[in-house]
């Protein structure tokens, strides 16, 4: 019974983040980043992808520093997610629409992308974290910021994006007409649309209370199941935490901005690393006053996937002439799922 109540949390948890990007997060940061007057690829950078990428941070915070030495959730989670939004993220924008993207804010993201990779090497080669390696990832992701907001000064490039189109709220039906009672809770959360910076902020105080549930029923489970904890982290928190993500990209590259879509995902694996990672390491080091060690076996391993993907994403755009196509979108879906099966695989047997 035990297990079915961790699963059926989960089950939930992963609903409601979904529930809560779609329907107040996308809407809230549309409307800031219209009165804030920033181009797509930047909002997706910033705003979407810091909002869309608050699972990751909060998992990453309550598996260091709940008792029990649960540290690897937190990087396994990242890990994950970060193939996850690289590869089925930006693969299901290119599904649900053929789109041209400009390349410059591509390039710019990618950069970063692999920076912050080189960055996670450099900490953790040696098994063990200082508070001034915290301080260095946490800058970083300030110096990125930076260079999306000049970006465009800088390069001077045309958003090829279309104008968003208004998609009509379709009523639930089937499976989804189980959760009416949820939402109905959910709603009662929640101001008039106009309070949209109220949204925003309610949308990531829940995402945090969704993800503690999130981290507790996975460690649960897995010592029910005798599950090495790493292995939940990479697959199921990694693609639980990156629900809102998925949401938000689809909803996006639906509306013709896939430029936004794809700034979002790689923008969200930066923040996971500068920030999600960074800054609960900083915190944490401050606090007890001395170093972190953590267990690096398998970390060249897991940096040379992350970074590989980088370089795999580089190559199929260049290849597509900077265009995102459904070809392209299921052939990205499906090495995640190869990635995971050789994942779960590698745990087990080696």
């Amino acid at each position: 019974m035990l297990l079915v109540g961790y699963l059926l949390a989960l089950i939930i948890s992963f609903y409601l983040l979904a529930e809560v990007s779609d329907r107040y997060f996308v809407v809230s940061l549309d409307k800031l980043s219209h009165r804030l007057n920033m181009t797509h690829d930047m909002a997706g950078a910033t705003f979407m992808a810091i909002g869309s990428s608050a699972p990751e941070l909060f998992v990453s915070i309550i598996a260091l520093v709940r008792p029990g030495g649960h540290e690897d959730i937190g990087i396994g989670t990242i890990v994950g997610s970060a193939l996850f939004n690289l590869l089925v993220i930006v693969g299901a924008a290119a599904v649900v629409k053929n789109s041209k993207i400009a390349w410059q804010p591509v390039v710019r993201d990618l950069l970063f992308y692999a920076l912050s990779i080189l960055g996670l090497y450099y900490v953790l080669f040696n098994g063990k974290v200082q508070t001034w390696e915290g301080v260095l990832l946490v800058v970083m992701y300030g110096i990125y910021i930076y260079a999306v907001v000049k970006w465009k000064k800088w390069f001077n490039f045309k958003q090829l994006d279309e104008d968003p189109e208004e998609e009509e709220d379709e009523e639930k039906t089937g499976w989804k007409a189980m959760f009416k009672p949820f939402d109905w809770i959910l709603s009662k959360f929640f101001p008039s649309s106009e309070h949209y910076m109220l949204s925003f902020g309610i949308s990531i105080g829940l995402i945090a209370v969704l993800c503690w549930v999130l981290v507790e029923s996975a460690i649960g489970v897995s010592r029910i199941l005798d599950i090495p904890e790493v292995v939940i982290a990479l697959t199921v928190l990694a693609v639980g935490t990156s629900v809102p993500d998925m949401i938000s990209s689809v909803i996006v590259a639906r509306q013709g901005r896939a430029g936004m879509a794809v700034s979002n995902a790689v923008g969200s694996n930066i923040f996971d690393i500068f920030i999600g990672l960074g800054l609960p390491w900083l915190l944490k080091t401050l606090i007890s006053g001395k170093a972190l060690e953590f267990n690096i076996v398998g970390l060249n391993i897991s940096v040379g996937l992350l970074f590989g993907s980088v370089l795999l994403i580089l190559f199929f755009l260049m290849w597509k002439k900077w265009r995102l196509t459904p070809s392209l979108g299921i052939f990205l879906i499906l090495l995640y799922i190869l990635y995971v099966i050789w994942e779960i695989f590698r745990v087990y047997f080696f």
